[in-house]
């Protein structure tokens, strides 16, 4: 322990060092503590260092400088490459999408287009459909219903509401049916390993399509089948009328045709088809009418013929005689029908018939109702079919109540029961 408490720096010496600096007259002495000599020492050591450091980074700059550079430029290039496969990779799904963005947008319009013309179909169907249940109801299709009962049931039903169909129900049962594509319904030419979205809206697709044109292809053959109902509800009332050797225009219905096979599309078909059954319909509606002018009813339903139409025994005298007509079993004050509309030509007491009436139907066609006990018609008035004339009675040459029914063509009385056999046939398209 140094008593003087100072520590040697300089040497071995106990005493502080002293600097001493004379100049002219002036002299200066500067103590030296042990601390302050460390201390600067330290200070030169650390600026000898650090000049060193500098030195030896200005002398390897350039390669430090050359190797960060080189460095860089590898880290650099491998981002862009990166960058690079991502952008194609980019592209490629882009591109994609954007194909099947397009086919999407594709099949869309499609579906929309087809339903559009749904819709227009179903607006065009509603009336002719309604003309058709008032025209056809269901009368051709008894006639066949032991050997086909679908094929006519329902007719009307199924055109006027579209078969429905669901997304879901298609989703969950995709491949119902045969899912081929046709068109532009198919957007992946090879089969993915997974279910993906885009298989099963390609599915979906398929099969709304299949819907559609299942709606289509059961849309004409409804309309075909109600014009076949037309075309055979007309021939029925043609052939009974021909076979009562009745008149009926008989120019109607289908003709004969040919010509070379020129395919059409589904829109001609569809519009050919609804003209057919327009066609058909004025048809029926023409013969209709011309039937209905005819006296085809039964002046007197539910009640037995007494005397029917030729020579019979005379109920008063007991010889032959001409019965012009048909006598129905009836009891005083019943209502008497005419049979179809007419105009009243004569009403009044007429010899033998008593209280007659007489309507006139057009076309030579005439019917008289005798021995009536009230007549409540008057001459000129018009008459539609079923309408009351009066009521039954024994007016007249008669032996008891009953309604005498007579038919007269140009004049000329004919067999009311030639109408009546026929009015039972047509009965039903009527």
């Amino acid at each position: 322990m140094n008593p003087t408490g100072q520590s040697a720096v300089f040497g071995r010496r106990k005493e502080p060092h002293t600097v001493i600096i004379a100049r002219g007259n002036e002299i200066r002495h500067f103590t030296i503590r042990p601390w302050l000599a460390a201390f600067i020492g330290s200070a030169l050591a650390a600026i000898a260092i650090g000049y060193l450091l500098a030195t030896s980074y200005l002398v390897l700059r350039d390669d430090l400088i050359g190797a960060t550079t080189a460095r860089q430029a590898r880290m650099q290039q491998a981002y862009e490459d990166r960058i690079s496969a991502l952008r194609a990779q980019v592209d490629r799904i882009t591109s994609r999408q954007l194909l099947d963005q397009q086919l999407m947008e594709t099949k869309v319009s499609e579906l929309l287009e087809r339903q559009s013309q749904l819709s227009q179909r179903h607006g065009r169907l509603g009336p002719i459909l309604e003309r058709a249940e008032s025209e056809v109801g269901t009368a051709p299709a008894a006639a066949d219903a032991a050997a086909k009962p679908d094929e006519h049931a329902g007719v009307t039903g199924s055109i006027v509401q579209p078969a429905a169909y669901s997304v879901a129900s298609l989703t969950t049962n995709p491949g119902a049916g045969d899912t081929r594509p046709f068109s532009l319904w198919s957007t992946r030419s090879d089969p993915l390993p997974s279910d993906s979205a885009a298989d099963r809206a390609d599915r979906l697709f398929v099969s709304i399509n299949l819907s559609l044109k299942a709606i289509e292809t059961e849309q004409l053959t409804r309309v075909a089948t109600l014009a076949d109902n037309a075309y055979k509800s007309a021939d029925a009332i043609t052939q009974a009328l021909q076979a009562a050797g009745l008149p009926v225009d008989s120019e109607f219905g289908k003709s004969d045709a040919g010509g070379p096979l020129i395919p059409v599309d589904g829109s001609m078909i569809f519009d050919s088809k609804v003209k057919e059954l327009d066609e058909a319909l004025d048809a029926l509606d023409h013969l209709k009418k011309e039937a209905r002018k005819l006296p085809l009813a039964n002046p007197a339903p539910g009640h037995s013929v007494t005397s029917p139409f030729g020579v019979r025994t005379d109920p008063i005298l007991g010889t032959a005689a001409l019965h012009s007509g048909m006598d129905f079993r009836a009891p005083i004050g019943m209502a008497a029908k005419v049979t179809a509309p007419g105009v009243v030509v004569k009403a009044g007491w007429n010899g033998g018939y008593g209280r007659m009436v007489e309507v006139d139907h057009g076309n030579g066609f005439a019917t008289r109702y005798g021995h009536l006990s009230e007549i409540d018609v008057t001459v000129g008035q018009k008459l539609a079919a079923g309408d009351v004339i009066g009521k039954t009675g024994s007016s007249g040459r008669s032996t008891g109540p009953h309604l005498h029914y007579e038919v007269r063509h140009n004049g000329e009385a004919v067999d009311p029961l030639r109408f009546l056999t026929v009015g039972k046939k047509v009965e039903q398209y009527l």
